[in-house]
């Protein structure tokens, strides 16, 4: 190795002193240092430092002047870490992890401070926006887990139509929340946060849940025999004993096995292994597996080859357009063809005008949602309306 990427100290060297800028810190590759600071007139030891260990980081991540005096106390062989390694780290980190360092960082700095005569009230110190943005998402976490607890999460089912028999075929639930404080919070913030966590499992049980008693209260009130589908994550998948328990929740609800089916998103990695293990397991119950949003992020070919997906969801990045874009329309054409080749059921999201509904109907698909079908709507809406005759779309 290049000798300059190496700092070396001998017995009694001084490697930086209180006081000092924090321009780097330092991995001990070989030897020891010992880190020193005064406090009230006397010299105090704070750590023994060896192979292996980081010397001088605290400084650098909050760009504070040194706090101690390190010094080598044999041979001593160490790699420079420049201030924009940590920075670039510490960017990429998730915010949470970020805002705990950092206040740990103030509390160690208000505690030495005190300790050498010379602390300042840290309660003072502003928080930075890493750690405003860390400590905001513990408490919407902390409030989801509350949510949860209360059964303040609510369901709504947006309508599926059979474009073919012109009826309402099912509903897909959709998971809502309205926070106390801040009103309706995205799906896509708090699904997200979820995911982050172990959150997203008890959120996918209390959504199944729902589901299947809604799909039963439909049954009940003379609304046909509609499916449920239910979004499951990867993070879902990979939770020993999600398929039997979706079985024991349909079994309880006196509901046909396929009354509810999946939807999986897609994600940059998706685990052939595991969801190809999912599947079969979901047919040998007779429950349907759809592949949600096919078209976009990290859509390609390879899940189509490798995976019996029983359903394609057409994105609305194309229905959008498929009447005024041939482009478009050739799209969603290629995808149908593609669905009757692979046996595999069509839905196209984000139908809206009449237009759309003709065409799709026309290539042949099966099921058409979106706004011109149905908005999403509690179950109390849905029960409070006669039940659905032929679709006039």
């Amino acid at each position: 190795m290049n000798p300059s990427l190496r700092t070396t100290l001998k017995p009694g060297e001084v490697l930086f002193r209180e006081g000092d800028p924090p321009d780097t810190a330092y991995l001990i590759e070989t030897g020891g240092i010992e880190v020193r600071a005064r406090q009230r007139g006397k010299d105090v030891v704070l750590s023994l430092l060896g192979p292996g260990d980081l010397v001088g980081e605290m400084a650098v991540i909050d760009d504070s002047p040194r706090t101690a005096t390190a010094t080598a106390i044999s041979d001593t062989v160490l790699f420079p870490i420049d201030r924009s390694q940590i920075a670039e780290r510490l960017a990429g980190t998730d915010p949470i992890v970020r805002s705990l360092l950092e206040g740990q960082l103030k509390r160690y700095r208000g505690a030495l401070s005190a300790l050498q005569g010379r602390g300042p009230d840290t309660a003072s110190v502003p928080m930075t926006t890493s750690e405003r943005l860390g400590v905001n998402k513990i408490r919407l976490e902390s409030q989801l887990r509350e949510a949860l607890a209360a059964r303040g999460l609510e369901l709504s089912l947006q309508p599926l139509l059979d474009v073919d028999r012109g009826r309402i075929a099912g509903y897909e639930a959709l998971v809502r929340w309205h926070h106390p404080e801040r009103g309706p919070i995205s799906p896509a913030e708090f699904v997200a946060l979820a995911e982050e966590t172990s959150l997203i499992v008890p959120v996918g049980e209390y959504v199944m849940d729902a589901a299947c008693e809604s799909v039963a209260r439909l049954v009940e009130a003379g609304h046909g025999q509609p499916f449920g589908a239910v979004n499951v994550s990867a993070r879902q998948l990979s939770h020993p004993g999600l398929v039997e328990r979706i079985v024991a929740r349909a079994d309880a609800a006196s509901l046909p096995r396929g009354t509810i089916k999946l939807e999986i998103t897609e994600s940059q990695v998706l685990d052939y292994d595991l969801v190809g293990q999912v599947i079969a397991l979901c047919h040998g119950h007779g429950i349907k597996v759809a592949l949600d949003d096919f078209g976009t992020g990290y859509s390609h070919l390879a899940h189509l080859h490798r995976l019996e997906f029983d359903v394609l969801k057409v994105d609305q990045a194309f229905s959008r357009h498929m009447v005024g874009d041939p482009r478009a329309m050739a799209v969603v054409e290629a995808v149908v063809q593609l669905g009757r080749a692979l046996q595999a059921e069509i839905v196209v999201e984000g139908v809206e005008t009449p237009a759309q509904l003709q065409a799709l109907r026309r290539l042949g698909c099966h099921y058409a949602q979106g706004y011109l079908i149905g908005r999403p709507r509690t179950l109390l809406e849905i029960l409070a309306e006669s039940p659905p005759g032929p679709f006039g779309g």
